[in-house]
């Protein structure tokens, strides 16, 4: 598990989205399939 606190860092280096304890997988799942859709929108 992942502490809050590292939470900035993670996006200050990349990361798109952290998902963490509680999180209703099927909201995870479209918000990744949204950021996918994003990127590849882009190359």
């Amino acid at each position: 598990m992942i502490p809050a606190q590292d939470y900035e860092y993670l996006r200050e280096h990349g990361a798109a989205a952290i998902f963490g304890p509680g999180t209703v997988i099927p909201l995870a799942a479209q918000k990744i399939l949204q950021e996918l859709n994003q990127r590849l929108e882009l190359v």
